[in-house]
């Protein structure tokens, strides 16, 4: 897919954000980083529109993350906010190590550009799933003029790497 203005890169790593359990009321018994950046994204209609590029970086439980993957996932952003088409970079990443990975970032990267972390508190299956949200949430700095730097956002709160 070419970048065009005002594109967006979603980066997946896992996380309860990608969470599945096999009743919709299990928010505990779930399995971690279980569903790809693309349903992620179709679970959002009003992304629809919103031009998009998808990469999947890692498929993992946050707890599990180690300095591979970060280097990985550094090198994955820092491709992305190359791109000239790109305005900004989401990533979705479970939350147990989602403030290491802000940092992380910051340190390595000091984007010019937004990189936006989203995470959820239960399972993409939950009855009452917050990942949808908060990546819908997450898009919109990532694609505001002059936002720069690496921030997560959760429950309609913009946090600071």
């Amino acid at each position: 897919m070419q970048d065009t203005p005002g594109t967006v890169a979603v980066l997946a790593t896992g996380g309860t954000i990608a969470g599945t359990a096999a009743s919709a009321t299990d928010n505990i018994g779930y399995s971690a980083a279980q569903l790809g950046v693309q349903a992620l994204v179709d679970a959002v209609p009003a992304l629809a529109g919103v031009p998009l590029v998808t990469e999947q970086v890692a498929q993992l439980d946050s707890k599990d993350m180690d300095f591979a993957v970060w280097a990985t996932l550094a090198a994955r952003v820092a491709h992305q906010l190359a791109q000239p088409g790109i305005t900004g970079v989401v990533i979705t990443h479970g939350t147990d190590t989602l403030e290491e990975t802000a940092y992380v970032l910051q340190r390595l990267l000091a984007p010019a550009k937004p990189v936006v972390l989203a995470a959820a508190m239960r399972p993409a299956t939950a009855l009452l799933r917050d990942g949808p949200q908060n990546l819908l949430d997450a898009v919109t700095p990532a694609r505001e003029p002059g936002a720069r730097g690496v921030m997560a956002v959760l429950a309609g709160t913009v946090h600071s790497a």
